[in-house]
């Protein structure tokens, strides 16, 4: 029996999670515990590298503890786990630091982008934050790392930085392939820009029916259409993007000819997508009340995930300090 490929994916600790992080990352990651072995991090040490909030950061993790186990993925077919539980990330960090030229990292977008915003507080830690990234995936040798088209310079970085490690100690570390699943890039309720929760154009995944819906009604549709006697096109229509998310073909075939043909109105047409959302969320927010109230279940995951993970990170740190002399 073949021995399965192995993945590695972070989880950001921003709060909740919405149907963008779903249906861009999340449930991609639930089909791929069928056929990988699966290690998927909260990524606390990432989000110290921009200013934030100390005293909310153990909730933020916590939340996304909570949100994406609901969300399906299962201790008992994944390995989850906090990121500074396992330290091996950050000292194969230091040792990658060694091999890794300045120039390159520099040359970061998102660095770039984040530096922009902070001014006042371009740290080590964020121009250093592709190659702790990296430390993250070869930390595992992982074989492949789902992700989504603003990730893609930071993993050919990966890359790049096992085949100079390689290139001087020795062919040790793989080259993660990219997976880009179904990966949905899912507009905001404004249909201007990407689902965020700082743009507050998003829906949260475990939000209330009511308030989903409150947010439904006056979000954008067809702008060229401002009767209900106009024909619509759903190519134009940020709604009918999220019916490729939810909606089942037959009813995806009846939207467009109802839209098309002026014979369903836009608020007709959202009702259709909130129910089917529904039937996709419901479920999730019932399972992340019951893992609310049984927090110790949680806690044991995320420790058995550390454990694991240290299993595996240990060996692999073990192995690129020999190759550097660092172990006798």
């Amino acid at each position: 029996m073949s021995k399965r490929k192995r993945i590695l994916s972070g989880i950001q600790p921003s709060g909740t999670i919405h149907i963008g992080n779903y249906f861009g990352a999340v449930e991609n990651w639930v089909h791929l515990m069928k056929d990988y072995d699966c290690f998927f991090t909260i990524v606390d040490l990432h989000a110290i590298t921009v200013t934030y909030d100390q005293a909310l950061l153990p909730k933020r993790v916590w939340d996304a503890a909570l949100d994406n186990m609901a969300a399906g993925l299962d201790p008992d077919k994944c390995t989850i786990f906090v990121q500074s539980h396992v330290p091996e990330h950050t000292e194969l960090c230091w040792l990658l630091n060694c091999v890794t030229p300045l120039g390159e990292l520099g040359r970061m977008t998102q660095f770039k982008e984040k530096s922009e915003r902070e001014r006042e507080n371009v740290t080590a830690g964020l121009l250093n934050y592709p190659i702790l990234q990296a430390a993250d995936i070869l930390i595992y040798k992982a074989d492949a790392v789902p992700v989504g088209e603003d990730q893609a310079q930071h993993l050919e970085f990966t890359r790049e930085v096992a085949r100079r490690f390689n290139g001087r100690f020795g062919g040790y570390f793989p080259e993660p392939a990219t997976l880009i699943g179904r990966g949905a890039r899912v507009m905001g309720l404004d249909g201007d820009s990407k689902m965020s929760k700082s743009m507050g154009n998003h829906i949260g995944v475990v939000e209330a029916p009511d308030s989903i819906w409150e947010k439904l009604r006056p979000a954008k549709t067809d702008e060229a259409r401002k009767r209900r006697t106009d024909p619509g096109d759903p190519d134009r229509c940020n709604i009918f993007s999220y019916h490729k998310l939810v909606t089942p073909d037959g009813e995806i075939k009846e939207i467009v000819a109802g839209c098309t043909g002026a014979k369903i109105g836009c608020l007709d047409c959202k009702k259709v997508f909130f129910n089917n959302l529904m039937k996709v969320l419901d479920p999730i927010r019932e399972r992340r009340q019951a893992l609310e109230k049984d927090p110790e279940r949680v806690r044991e995951a995320l420790r058995e995930g550390a454990r694991k993970a240290r299993a595996v990170a240990r060996e692999t740190l073990d192995g690129a300090k020999k190759l550097m002399g660092l172990l006798g």
